[in-house]
């Protein structure tokens, strides 16, 4: 017996997941994969997930950390004054328009304007900073 509405329930319940599953590993809302080619893109040119460079400190361990503390970089006063816990929310604000989020800030960065790759970012700078081995790289 053919009933058009299980067959439709059916698919949506089988094919829907693996759909999804295709477009790219996500964590807490971002796709992992495409915040690691944003990070390569728009954050490594000064940036480095093992080390500080003369432009930036390193990013591995972010999540968590106290803003200004990463040993022997020159924050800027405003970053080592601001109090701020990286954490998504404060990145994703940081990341959105860091020189209107922290006046004062010396990150020579515009920001992300879309909403999709702040996520993206975050979840991959979450996925690195869990994993200790990706930052030894």
């Amino acid at each position: 017996m053919y009933s058009p509405k299980l067959n439709r329930s059916w698919l949506w319940a089988c094919v829907l997941p693996l759909a999804l599953s295709a477009c790219g590993s996500k964590s807490g809302g971002g796709d992992v994969t495409r915040g690691g080619e944003l990070y390569a893109k728009e954050c490594a040119a000064c940036h480095s997930l093992s080390a500080s460079t003369a432009d930036a400190p390193l990013h591995c361990g972010l999540i968590g950390r106290k803003a200004g503390t990463v040993p022997g970089f020159p924050y800027s006063e405003a970053m080592r004054s601001s109090g701020l816990v990286w954490d998504e929310q404060t990145i994703d604000e940081f990341i959105t328009a860091p020189y209107i989020f922290l006046p004062g800030t010396i990150m020579g960065f515009p920001g992300f304007s879309q909403a999709a790759d702040r996520a993206d970012v975050i979840a991959y700078l979450k996925e690195v900073s869990s994993d200790p081995s990706q930052c030894q790289k």
